[in-house]
């Protein structure tokens, strides 16, 4: 009797709801970000844009602006990890409304408006403690909310405002001055390129397979010579042990495991 499985089938045409919004569930962390950046004023950062009218549509600052929030917010700092993330990661293609930016669009939109983000990074964690969030993601938003029993109507003082602002100020300077130094490390790593591509005779069907195909003939091929080497030595060291009297190691196996494979 063979064994019923699930059924499988990447060439199907549909496995995800049509709308975005629909991609993750409700209290999913994505979805807050997303109605926080679109209540910021982000003047700011468009007033730039507007300085330049000519060239190729940029991607739009509420986009970029989303991604990142999302990824510093949640321990991603690597540009090139977020322009995966924003091909291969759900959260992400949510936020960039199915948008690729490249690792180099990301690195440069945050140094090209940094004060700007700064800022409109402070409002959203300042949302987040006001709206009762001891957290976003992995940044603590201690001390920004008065605790839970103290009077609703109780205003917080001007000084610990900005005590409060000050502390979540240093901690997002700290957080991006860590996000520049993963983007130098992996620019002198990397140079141009993400790093993690496939080398361009993989990246079409025909030839990948046709490279998989040799692969696994030149691997079986090896493990042959392997074992024919094997039952050699054992013929010429019937006791299986070599020069310093230690039993040799088994190669025959691989050759099986090689030929198990190709046929599952």
């Amino acid at each position: 009797m063979t064994k019923k499985f699930r059924l499988y089938d990447p060439n199907q045409s549909m496995l995800l709801p049509p709308s975005l919004d629909e991609w993750l569930p409700e209290d999913h962390l994505v979805h807050f970000i997303d109605d926080i950046v679109d209540s910021l004023d982000i003047s700011a950062i468009l007033s730039v844009y507007e300085r330049e009218l000519r060239g190729f549509p940029p991607y739009h600052p509420t986009m970029l602006l989303k991604v990142l929030i999302y990824a510093y917010s949640t321990g991603t700092y690597s540009s090139r990890k977020i322009a995966k993330a924003c091909q291969e990661n759900v959260a992400y293609r949510m936020l960039s409304a199915n948008q690729f930016p490249d690792f180099r669009t990301i690195s440069d939109f945050r140094k090209r408006h940094l004060v700007a983000f700064e800022n409109l990074f402070l409002q959203v964690l300042h949302i987040c403690s006001e709206s009762g969030m001891v957290k976003l993601g992995h940044i603590a938003l201690d001390g920004t909310k008065i605790k839970a029993n103290a009077s609703k109507h109780k205003a917080m003082s001007y000084g610990r405002m900005k005590q409060d602002s000050e502390k979540l100020r240093k901690e997002i300077r700290d957080l991006l001055r860590q996000v520049e130094h993963v983007d130098e490390r992996e620019d002198r790593r990397y140079g141009s390129t993400r790093g993690d591509e496939l080398l361009v005779e993989l990246t079409r069907r025909e030839p990948r397979l046709k490279k998989i195909q040799e692969a696994m003939a030149t691997l079986e091929k090896r493990a042959k010579e392997q074992a024919e080497q094997e039952s050699k030595d054992n013929k010429d060291d019937p006791d299986g042990k070599g020069p310093g009297g230690k039993r040799r190691g088994r190669h025959a196996s691989n050759q099986r495991i090689y030929r198990q494979t190709r046929h599952r």
